[in-house]
């Protein structure tokens, strides 16, 4: 059975960081392709980034130069540093596995708060 679950979120002041984590079982992390996804209140879910098993990276244009997208073969887990945070980055984040760069997600995980003050 095929299980990703998330750590990591939190609350913090805008301008501050936090480091998401993705733990994968289940699948052979080496041949998936990891994303991170997230849901503001009110809004549809997003792509924010995703990494390929070459360790090529991909990221919405509202975090590029902020959040840096990143995976450790050997402990099966995909992190997501988030620096220089905004309130307009509180959501509910999600990690995702998927088989290749334009496939739908397979498997999602459980997601984890993300909250910005200011």
């Amino acid at each position: 059975q095929v299980q990703l679950v998330e750590s990591g979120g939190g609350l913090v002041q805008a301008g501050g960081s936090l480091r998401l984590s993705c733990t994968a079982s289940g699948i052979t992390f080496t041949r998936t392709v990891l994303a991170w996804y997230r849901q503001a209140p009110g809004k549809q879910r997003e792509l924010v980034a995703q990494i390929t098993t070459g360790r090529i990276t991909d990221y919405v244009d509202s975090v590029k130069g902020r959040f840096t997208i990143s995976r450790d073969n050997a402990k099966n887990t995909v992190y997501l540093q988030m620096n220089s945070l905004k309130p307009e980055d509180t959501a509910v984040y999600y990690c995702a596995a998927k088989n290749s760069l334009f496939t739908a997600v397979h498997t999602w995980g459980q997601g984890t708060q993300v909250t910005i003050s200011s």
